[in-house]
């Protein structure tokens, strides 16, 4: 399968999809750009800038990742992860609380995270890495803010100079590359990107993000010598399940041109 062809077939996915979708592709000598810039609601896909500056101030010395935090139930918020349901004397690392918040998405850890570097700290993240759409406002599942019409932004466009950056980008030394890739690819939410994928022929780093009417997935997908960043928001959506199909639908196309090239 050549790029044109890749393309043709995403836009015949996008087609069928009941909701506002975009996607950008990167690929070795390619680009698919289908309404990339156009500004979404983050949902949990706004932990990605969180986990760059995370590592960029381990970098600078200014955060130490075996740090223990305390984990203290006042704090603790619901939606997904895990720390909200556990016993009430917990700590764990920092890099305990980065993983996660990437593999299971908890938000009690991302609050954890987001009060030890400083939303301006995150923000400032985004503006150096040139983001035209991506801000964190509020934490999460704080509903309070949310009334008051702050929500955390960003676009396909936006996620894959996230994830170029992670993978390649000279921000961060390689061992900090390689620890950021390691969790994106212990994920657990597997239904979207990866869902139809040959985990044998592919390696993926992913994060999803969802929320109700919102489905978003990102990921790193690389075989053999060729990599692949990719991201696929979708909103506006009456239910969610169609869009998660449509995601992995999507995927599975990036995987087919990956691996078997003269489909």
């Amino acid at each position: 399968m050549n790029e044109k062809l890749l393309e043709e077939r995403i836009l015949d996915a996008i087609d069928k999809c009941k909701g506002r979708i975009s996607v950008a592709i990167d690929l070795p000598s390619h680009s698919i750009q289908i309404n990339s810039d156009t500004p979404y609601s983050a949902a949990s896909l706004i932990k990605i800038p969180i986990l760059l500056e995370c590592f960029r101030q381990s970098e600078h010395g200014k955060i130490d990742l075996d740090e223990t935090v305390m984990v203290p139930k006042e704090y603790r918020v619901g939606g997904a992860g895990v720390l909200s349901t556990l016993s009430e004397r917990i700590s764990l690392t920092v890099e305990d609380l980065l993983t996660l918040m990437i593999i299971v998405s908890d938000n009690t850890a991302t609050n954890l995270i987001i009060d030890r570097l400083g939303s301006e700290a995150i923000n400032n993240l985004c503006n150096s890495l040139a983001l035209k759409h991506t801000k964190l406002s509020r934490k999460m599942m704080d509903f309070q803010a949310m009334k008051q019409g702050y929500d955390n932004f960003t676009s396909a466009s936006d996620i894959i100079t996230c994830l170029r950056s992670l993978d390649q980008g000279t921000l961060f030394s390689q061992k900090s590359r390689d620890k950021m890739l390691y969790i994106l690819h212990q994920q657990q939410f597997n239904t979207k990107l990866p869902a139809r994928m040959d985990k044998d022929k592919i390696y993926i780093a992913n994060k999803t993000g969802e929320l109700p009417g919102v489905e978003h997935d990102c990921a790193i997908v690389r075989s053999e010598e060729k990599t692949a960043y990719i991201v696929v928001l979708i909103d506006e959506l009456d239910e969610n399940e169609s869009a998660r199909d449509t995601i992995a639908e999507i995927g599975k196309l990036l995987h087919d041109y990956l691996t078997k090239p003269n489909l």
